[in-house]
C-alpha cells in the first residue's frame, strides 16, 4: 500500500454502483481519491428538459463521495458529447451505417478529454467502473477481458492506446457483478441496489424517435427490394434500419425477411432470407493495435458487436485496413459497428467495419 499513498486518482463517478465501488476500493488501497461526475446536459426521458445527465445521478454520486470522505466535483462535457458523439451518431445513421456511440464516447471523451483534465489537475490516474483489466507485460500494457465475462466491457474499450492504458485503473476487472453489489452493501453505499442503465445515455426514448427529431425531415421513404431487384414495398427512411433487422419492414413475403444491404445513395433497402444475412469476409478501417501492430495474416477471435459471441477468423493487414475472414459465416456483419480482435483474453486490436465483401 505504501507505494499508493502518494498517488492521486480521479474516479469518474456516474452515481451507479460500479463507479461507487471502484472509488471505495481505491480509497481502501491507499490512493488519494477524488470523485468527478461528468454532466452532459441530457434531456430527461419524461419531461424532455435538460436533466444534466440525471440530477439524481449527480446527487447519488455526491452522497457516495460524502460517505467515503472524498472530494467530489461536477464538470460539464455537454458540448463535447454533442460535437464528438451525438452529431456523428446522427450522421452515420443518415449514411446507412450503424455506429456504436459508446465506443466513440470512451475514445474521445471519457478517456481523452476527461483523462487530460485529470492529468492536468495533477492526478496520476483516471479510474472508472468498467469491467475490464489492464496488465503490464514486458514493458507494454494490455487490455484484457474482465473476470465476469457476462459484464466484460473490453469491446467498448478497444481503442485505448499505450499512453492511455498506463494512466488508467479498472478496479472491478477481477470482480463479478454480484461481488460488486455485495461490496456496496458492506461499504453501506446508498446505490447498492440501483439498477444498471442499459440504453444509450443521450437518447431519452427510442433511437428512431431521436433520429426523427435530429434529422428534421432530412430523410425520405424509398424502395425495398429483394436480391433480384423486385420491389417488395417501401421503407420510411434509411436512418431507421440496420443490417439484420427483421421487424418494422411492413412487407409480407410468406416467409421472414431481413435487411441484407442498405444503399443510401439510391435510398433503397435490399432484403432476403435469414441465410442470406450470413457472411464471412469484410473490410475493417480506422484500425488500432493497442499493443503491437499486426504485420501478417493471423488467426484470432473476432467480435463484431458487443452482445454477439466471438468467432474464429483470419485477420489480414492491408495497409491501414484489415481484411477479416471468419472460419464460418456469421449473422449480420454491419458496417459502422466495431470489430474487435482477441487473442485469448487480450485485446489485440480492432476497427470500424467498412464493407462486407462476401
Amino acid at each position: 500500500m505504501s507505494n499508493k499513498k502518494n498517488k492521486k486518482v480521479m474516479v469518474a463517478m456516474s452515481g451507479g454502483v460500479d463507479s461507487s465501488v471502484a472509488a471505495a476500493l481505491l480509497k481502501d488501497q491507499g490512493y488519494e481519491v477524488i470523485g468527478l461526475t461528468m454532466c452532459f446536459n441530457l434531456p430527461d426521458a419524461k419531461t424532455g428538459k435538460p436533466a444534466c445527465c440525471g440530477v439524481q445521478a449527480i446527487a447519488d454520486a455526491k452522497r457516495v463521495a460524502d460517505i467515503l470522505g472524498i472530494r467530489h466535483y461536477v464538470l460539464n462535457f455537454g458540448q463535447e458529447l454533442q460535437k464528438k458523439v451525438v452529431a456523428d451518431f446522427v450522421k452515420q445513421y443518415s449514411l446507412g451505417l450503424t455506429p456504436n456511440p459508446c465506443v466513440r464516447c470512451n475514445e474521445l471523451i471519457k478517456f481523452d478529454s476527461l483523462l487530460k483534465k485529470a492529468l492536468g489537475l495533477g492526478m496520476d490516474y483516471l479510474a472508472t467502473g468498467h469491467y475490464a483489466r489492464i496488465e503490464k507485460t514486458a514493458g507494454k500494457y494490455f487490455l484484457k477481458k474482465a473476470k465476469d465475462k457476462k459484464k466484460d466491457q473490453s469491446y467498448f474499450l478497444y481503442r485505448l492506446t499505450q499512453e492511455k492504458l498506463k494512466r488508467l485503473l479498472f478496479p472491478l476487472g477481477e470482480l463479478t457483478k454480484d461481488k460488486v453489489r455485495q461490496l456496496a452493501r458492506i461499504y453501506k453505499l446508498p446505490v447498492s441496489e440501483k439498477q444498471d442503465s442499459q440504453e444509450i445515455c443521450f437518447i431519452p426514448g427510442t433511437y428512431q424517435e431521436f433520429l426523427k427529431s435530429e434529422l428534421k425531415g432530412k430523410f425520405f421513404p424509398g424502395l425495398i427490394k429483394d436480391t433480384s431487384g423486385k420491389v417488395l414495398g417501401t421503407h420510411q427512411g434509411i436512418p431507421f434500419y440496420t443490417i439484420g433487422q427483421r421487424d418494422k419492414l411492413g412487407i409480407a413475403c410468406g416467409y421472414p425477411v431481413y435487411v441484407l444491404k442498405i444503399n443510401s445513395n439510391k435510398n433503397e433497402l435490399v432484403v432476403g432470407k435469414k441465410e442470406e444475412t450470413l457472411k464471412s469476409k469484410f473490410l475493417v478501417q480506422d484500425i488500432i493495435y493497442p499493443g503491437a501492430v499486426l504485420k501478417k495474416k493471423t488467426r484470432l477471435m473476432v467480435r463484431i458487436r458487443h452482445l454477439s459471441p466471438q468467432a474464429s477468423a483470419w485477420v489480414k493487414p492491408i495497409g491501414k485496413k484489415s481484411e477479416v475472414t471468419f472460419k464460418k459465416p456469421v449473422f449480420a456483419i454491419t458496417p459502422g459497428q466495431s470489430a474487435v480482435f482477441y487473442k485469448k483474453d487480450a485485446v489485440v486490436g480492432g476497427g470500424i467495419i467498412e464493407e462486407v465483401l462476401q
